[in-house]
């Protein structure tokens, strides 16, 4: 077993020395903040190792810039079997264990055999031209220097661009990546996988198996939560309250780095708005729909994973998608998902298209003219199903793109812009943990075009 001490030059009566706000967490949450510290940095360190192949230099840069208490966990890294072990000062120990196909969970006492799971990857055919297989031959000299420029000044000036893809006519026009990584790098999403949920239910529903307006979603709602209709959960108008503040004991960080389930912390949240009338972002809403996607599925993770597979990424073409599970064995829709830019692209690129890629009708018309169309809530309605949207409030949200522009959007400034009067796709994954100039960016792209 390798061992890998990532640490700063101080010592622990420093951490403790130090004020509670410099470490990035409440001091009447200590026990919680050090257990999502090691939490945090054992899930992370081995999807970033065993999913994007990425080494230990980039892993303990890319944890440090969450917060100066990851720079002081111990990390052991195991290869057989695939796993990274963390603690800090010995305390919180926590394991995460990859899976091929399956990514990397954390190990819990209260957990699904994740060991059984078998994923089946797509095959496509280097000698194809994407987004069919993997061939590119379209590049748009003008373009893809313009797009050389973006990503260079980028990474200049600290703003850690790893990929880049622009997608013009269904065809990849320009793409340009960053320091270890190239076109086939399965990179984190963070909630652009919100988006791949709700285009997950949009393939139920044209498969007839559910309805937007469908009410009583689970049996545990046995109080006014039962009148909830899956279009609100979309719309992230449920009016539940969930606290999507990412600290030491809140509802998100319990979610994400110690709940057994992630989908069990937003079950139990009270209703707090009339359902439609108040928007509120929140992954605990994204775990909900991804727990009833495995119910409608007869509860079995592996129909879940088949369903992912055979139903949403093999008619786009996509082989390097890794959709992680938490420990009960359900998506974590609202995070884990790791593809390569140019399978990010095809995502887009099949909403750019009304639904279909490759020959295929994955997503119905209507379905997607409905994901990219504003809500009714009365405070903020430029959000579609789990996509952001240009429109519906007074001002745009980008005003330099077209009005009809929407996304996924990640932490660290992962985008899929979808542009449909234009027929652009355009794709940003990093690691930026201040402001990205997207939209001039994106602007400049497609005056480049």
């Amino acid at each position: 077993m390798k061992k890998i001490l990532i640490t700063l030059s101080i010592t622990a009566a420093f951490l403790i020395a130090v004020p509670p706000y410099f470490l990035g967490f409440s001091i009447f949450n200590l026990g919680h903040a050090v257990q999502v510290g090691t939490s945090l940095s054992a899930k992370l360190a081995c999807s970033a190792r065993y999913v994007s192949g990425f080494d230990d230099q980039q892993i303990a840069s890319d944890l440090s810039s969450y917060s100066p208490v990851t720079e002081l966990v111990e990390l052991q890294w195991s290869e057989s079997p695939s796993q990274v072990s963390a603690n800090l000062f010995g305390l919180a120990p926590t394991v995460a264990t990859y899976r091929d196909g399956i990514g990397c969970s954390l190990d819990h006492d209260e957990g699904f055999d994740l060991d059984s799971l078998a994923v089946q990857k797509t095959e496509i055919r280097p000698d194809v031209e994407w987004p069919r297989g993997s061939l590119v031959t379209t590049i748009n000299s003008e373009l893809q220097s313009t797009l050389d420029n973006i990503i260079q000044q980028d990474n200049e000036q600290g703003l850690n661009s790893r990929a880049m893809v622009v997608v013009q006519d269904g065809k990849i026009v320009a793409e340009a990546y960053g320091d270890n990584t190239h076109p086939e790098t399965p990179l984190l999403g963070w909630s652009m996988a919100k988006s791949v949920t709700a285009m997950m239910l949009g393939r139920l529903e044209l498969e007839g198996k559910v309805s937007r307006d469908t009410s009583g979603l689970f049996p545990e709602w046995n109080d006014e939560r039962a009148n909830l209709k899956l279009h609100d959960l979309l719309q992230m108008s449920s009016g539940l309250t969930f606290d999507e503040t990412y600290a030491p004991g809140s509802d998100a960080t319990y979610m994400l780095f110690t709940a057994p389930s992630a989908s069990d912390v937003a079950m139990t949240s009270p209703q707090g708005y009339k359902p439609s009338t108040h928007f509120s972002y929140s992954s605990g809403t994204t775990n909900l729909l991804s727990r009833y996607i495995q119910q409608l599925l007869d509860n079995q993770p592996q129909n879940t994973m088949n369903f992912l597979t055979r139903e949403l990424f093999a008619p786009a073409g996509i082989a390097t998608a890794t959709f992680e599970t938490d420990p009960s064995g359900v998506l974590v829709g609202s995070s884990y998902l790791y593809a390569s830019g140019r399978d990010w692209a095809r995502l887009g690129l099949m909403m750019a298209e009304n639904g279909e890629i490759n020959g295929y009708q994955v997503l119905a018309p209507e379905w997607v003219e409905a994901a990219s169309t504003p809500n009714n809530s009365d405070n903020e309605k430029a959000y579609g199903y789990q996509f952001w949207l240009n429109r519906g409030d007074e001002q745009l949200r980008w005003p330099s793109l077209p009005e009809d522009a929407y996304a996924m959007m990640g932490n660290r400034k992962q985008s899929v812009m979808v542009i449909p009067s234009e027929q652009v796709v355009l794709v940003r994954l990093g690691w930026t943990s201040g402001e990205y100039p997207m939209e001039q960016n994106y602007k400049d792209l497609l005056q480049s075009m």
